[in-house]
């Protein structure tokens, strides 16, 4: 089955987007607790490239399918998780990268280098971390998973703060300066 990218998020209403998200079926990952546990023997690189046992995973809709199946416990493991197992993957930074955003109405939209689309607000805050000097934002994705902002995607949502740096989506306030 062919994929198809989702359309330019500037392009879109908040509704289209918010179909778009719930349109992506995902696994219950949440339900699901596997007594079997290995090691994948995979990385997500900074860059957000995947690699399997030093090999490049080359085939987006192979990265796409694996990025469902993630989750990050509390000590910040990453796990791919099906109902039966759950496989160690090694992340170098975060699981995902934020690689363009669209202001629709008081939503912050973002769109994922896997094609994911997700809404900041609430449920999926932007966190700064790093320096007031190379500052490092990512967004809240799901299951305690994590995307990096991208330098472009940066550089756009600088052009959507306010004097204070800082910006709001669906009721919540972010600062892009790390406290």
């Amino acid at each position: 089955m062919p994929y198809d990218p989702p359309p330019d998020l500037a392009t879109l209403s908040l509704d289209a987007i918010a179909e778009l998200a719930a349109a992506r079926k995902l696994p219950p990952l949440d339900q699901w607790q596997p007594q079997t546990i290995s090691d994948s023997l995979m990385t997500i690189r900074a860059d957000g490239r995947w690699f399997h046992d030093g090999g490049e995973i080359r085939r987006p809709a192979m990265i796409r399918a694996f990025s469902s199946l993630l989750r990050r416990d509390g000590d910040g493991q990453h796990w791919l998780v099906t109902p039966f197992e759950q496989q160690s993957i090694t992340v170098e930074d975060a699981a995902f990268i934020a690689t363009d955003v669209a202001r629709s109405g008081d939503a912050l939209t973002f769109r994922l280098n896997t094609d994911d689309v997700v809404v900041a607000g609430p449920d999926h805050p932007l966190i700064a971390r790093g320096t007031a000097d190379l500052p490092a934002i990512y967004l809240a994705v799901r299951h305690g998973t994590e995307a990096r902002i991208n330098r472009s995607t940066w550089l756009q949502l600088v052009d959507l703060a306010d004097a204070d740096l800082a910006v709001t989506s669906q009721g919540a306030r972010f600062s892009l300066v790390p406290a």
